[in-house]
């Protein structure tokens, strides 16, 4: 799992044509770094930075290298990210007192992916305490291709620029240089600093041969290094008399270049504030990178960033003037830090093709003549963002949907990119795995228990919401642009292609949004992935089918029920809401949310099949999807708790429904399913806004507080408040309950209105007062809860607040 943040080059005609090596990625996240760059293929150059305190001895114990919760850091956030300029990352670290600033710079030009320019500053966030950091700025080699240290080594340390040159075949001829600012201070006193004149106050290095595969441990490698060479120095200074000398006199790379290296660290020491850069210039590219560049370019890259940002996402005129400033910073950062975590993974997974708990063991779906056990698959590439740097780095097909909704919103072309890669993965069966847990490196993050993946396991069809969001895009500029001159009966003989949908001529569309202003791109990329698609939505239909007729169940349509395969007796992790309250597990059983996501997927595939041409499907979906939406009040409508539910059998073979107020019994709602004229919307809206039930100061709880589990066992799913789910509720009103005429639409006004203030209000305190947005909120206090930085689809709240649904 090679993680980190994509810069594009200036797009090509298509975005999904390019050659693998014309990208270069620089992250917020690999598993081990705060930031690191490596190009888009699996094999490559990759670098990353790390640090520690040397303000005594026990600060080399806590090294600063991986994204990890555990090492308390204050905050830790990009302030400004652009996927194809660069960005300004913060990084609060008080148990070493030092604020470090990340700026980075993509220079274009040139045949191999462009230059790049990076500065790293730091700072005593309290100037009355001491601060002394160590930071390593490391470069790692997989694959083909050299590096070497052009800089004349020193058994001792070098003074100056450090330099390093290497070549790839993707790459082609590069150079690394890292340069010191002039006003640094190095620490040159300290006790026993005498027997330490040669080495104090320069740069050090060290260079090793890494096995293929393991660059990722890169960390191990060199503080075993930093500790190793300690060791060998520190007996003459056992003598408690004597005195241990100053931490940075002993906590030094070695100074040596082994033979064959791939790996190879640079180390500083500085004592106060402090300022590098590092300079990576492509050999064909013919601008070569100065200081300057990066004095003018980042001020130039934060100015630009602000104002596009303002435009994307506008400050509204309800919220109030004296938070605009505060609020917007909030916005930029989610927005930031969600395609900072954006990602390119490469490696093999772990699947079983035969398990099946025993209730799934009929009509699974699964192949009976595959093999049995969890094998490992062929190596596959993703690119996707994640849920979380520090907790959950790698991709989730439930996540991932929300994620795109925003993400598309900033730079759609970018978001096509991450889909294709996601619809990409889907098998010849239809199939695609719920976790994307890619190599070796991506396993060390994960539980042994939930690394294996299993052909009839699904997940919530999220995808389709990213389609559809496209879609609407597309609609919204076509609207823009007015009637075309075919419409108009003014086509001259020009022929469609070059008047499809009245495409304006002049200037190019914006870069992020090519394939929105040009129909022709969007056409082409809907074909593209409209057959795997719709095997994806075949699958869903075969495998997670449910039985209607073996029970004498009434409905309209005899066919169009499900459940989620792979549930077990306390969870159903497939469904998402892991231990969401459900009945028994039985063959039997009907749940609310899964047929729910079949009407919006079946939504979508009849949206995408108009688009495309495909009048015989779309006519299909249109019949399925009535089906589905008839069968949901058929089967899961109950009249006595005027509430949707789930459906179980007893011990007799009798159907019964299984209720829980909470989000499931809200997802006809929630996708939008119900017309706004209908009776369900009164009741559903009476439990949603009721302080007993689901409603809080802070949003929408994911379960009543009145039923006997709220707050119970493991607390997943049973109460605490999720931002994706008051997203969809807040879409909902907001584009059909509270916009549409019904007996229900002043209700839904109201309940908009308070909500998106609590959600907004609660989201943004928890970052002002703890630095982080996290992945659920209490359902009584409003406090951050698990796992945090949680810039997935948490930072929905940035939409939610410029009211882009």
């Amino acid at each position: 799992m090679r993680l980190a943040l994509l810069l594009l080059l200036p797009l090509a005609p298509s975005v999904f044509s390019q050659p693998t090596n014309d990208t270069l990625l620089w992250g917020a996240y690999r598993p081990n770094l705060y930031f690191g760059l490596r190009p888009r293929i699996p094999q490559s150059l990759m670098t990353g930075l790390m640090w520690f305190g040397t303000q005594d001895y026990q600060a080399v114990g806590k090294p600063r290298h991986a994204c990890d919760q555990g090492d308390n850091l204050d905050s830790y956030s990009w302030t400004e990210y652009d996927t194809r300029e660069g960005g300004v990352q913060v990084l609060k670290d008080s148990f070493n007192n030092v604020k470090i600033t990340t700026e980075f710079l993509k220079v274009a030009g040139g045949d191999h992916g462009g230059s790049w320019a990076a500065r790293i500053k730091g700072e005593p966030i309290d100037k009355n305490k001491i601060s002394r950091v160590s930071p390593i700025f490391y470069f790692g080699l997989e694959g083909l291709g050299g590096l070497d240290m052009e800089t004349e080594d020193d058994e001792n340390g070098v003074t100056g620029e450090v330099k390093l040159s290497g070549s790839t075949p993707e790459l082609d001829e590069f150079t690394i240089r890292i340069v010191d600012s002039a006003e640094n201070r190095a620490i040159v006193t300290g006790r026993h600093a005498d027997a330490f004149q040669k080495r104090i106050g320069k740069t050090h290095f060290a260079a090793r041969p890494v096995k293929e595969g393991d660059i990722w441990q890169a960390s191990q490698v060199i503080m075993k290094l930093v500790i190793d060479h300690a060791r060998e120095l520190i007996g003459p200074y056992q003598d408690p008399a004597v005195g241990a000398p100053d931490p940075s006199f002993l906590l030094q790379l070695p100074d040596d270049v082994y033979t064959n290296s791939n790996l190879y660290a640079v180390q500083k020491f500085f004592d106060g504030p402090f300022q590098f850069d590092i300079f990576f210039d492509s050999g064909s590219n013919k601008q070569k990178l100065t200081s300057s560049i990066l004095d003018r370019g980042i001020p130039a890259l934060v100015e630009a960033y602000g104002k596009r940002f303002r435009e994307v996402f506008p400050y509204p005129s309800d919220f109030p003037s004296e938070k605009r400033e505060s609020l917007e910073a909030f916005s930029k950062a989610v927005t930031s830090n969600l395609v900072g975590g954006v990602g390119y993974f490469y490696g093999n997974s772990i699947v079983d093709r035969k398990f099946s708990y025993e209730w799934d063991q009929e009509e699974d779906g699964t192949d009976d003549a595959a093999e049995g056990g969890a094998k490992l698959t062929e190596p596959k590439a993703l690119l996707t963002a994640t849920p979380s740097r520090s907790f959950f780095p790698r991709g989730f097909y439930w996540d991932e949907g929300f994620h795109l909704l925003h993400i598309g919103q900033w730079d759609n072309d970018f978001s096509l990119e991450i889909l294709k890669d996601w619809i990409g993965l889907i098998d010849d069966d239809g199939w695609v795995a719920r976790e994307q847990i890619l190599g070796e490196e991506a396993r060390s993050k994960v539980p042994s228990e939930f690394q294996t993946q299993v052909p009839n396991f699904a997940n919530p069809p999220t995808l389709t919401m990213a389609v559809t969001a496209f879609i609407e895009r597309l609609k919204a500029a076509s609207s823009r642009r007015g009637p075309s001159d075919e419409e108009l009966g003014m086509d001259m003989g020009m022929g469609a292609g070059q008047v499809l949908m009245g495409m304006p001529q002049g200037l190019p569309p914006a870069v992020e949004s090519q394939f929105v202003e040009n129909p022709e791109l969007a056409l082409s990329f809907l074909k593209e992935i409209y057959t795997p698609l719709k095997r994806h939505y075949d699958w869903f239909r075969r495998t997670q089918r449910g039985q209607i007729k073996q029970y004498a169940r009434k409905a309209r349509s005899r066919t169009e029920g499900y459940r989620w395969r792979g549930r077990s007796e306390l969870h159903v992790l497939t469904s998402g809401m892991d231990d969401y309250p459900r009945g028994p597990p039985h063959a039997g059983e009907l749940h609310l949310d899964l047929i729910s996501w079949m009407a919006f997927f079946s939504r979508t595939m009849r949206d995408i099949a108009a688009f495309v041409g495909e009048k015989e499907d779309e006519a299909t979906f249109v019949k399925i999807e009535k089906a589905i939406v008839d069968n949901i009040d058929d089967l899961h409508w109950n009249e006595e708790e005027k509430m949707y539910c789930d459906v179980n059998v007893n011990d007799e073979d009798e159907s019964y429904h299984v209720c829980h107020k909470g989000y499931l019994s809200l997802f006809p709602f929630l996708l939008e399913l119900l017309p706004p004229s209908s009776p369900h919307l009164g009741p559903i809206f009476d439990m949603l806004h009721d302080p007993k039930q689901l409603w809080s100061p802070y949003g929408i709880r994911s379960l009543s507080a009145s039923h006997p589990e709220f707050g119970q066992g493991e607390n997943y799913w049973k109460g605490p408040i999720w931002i994706q789910m008051n997203y969809l509720a807040l879409k909902a009103l907001h584009k059909t309950y509270a916009a549409q005429e019904g007996p229900y639409q002043e209700k839904a006004r109201q309940i908009y209105k308070e909500l998106r203030k609590n959600v907004v209000d609660n989201v943004f305190q928890e970052y002002e007062r703890t630095g982080y947005v996290w992945e659920q909120y209490d359902a009584i206090t409003g406090e951050g809860k698990r796992s945090h930085p949680f810039t997935g689809w948490t930072s929905l709240t940035a939409l939610i607040l410029a009211e882009k649904y």
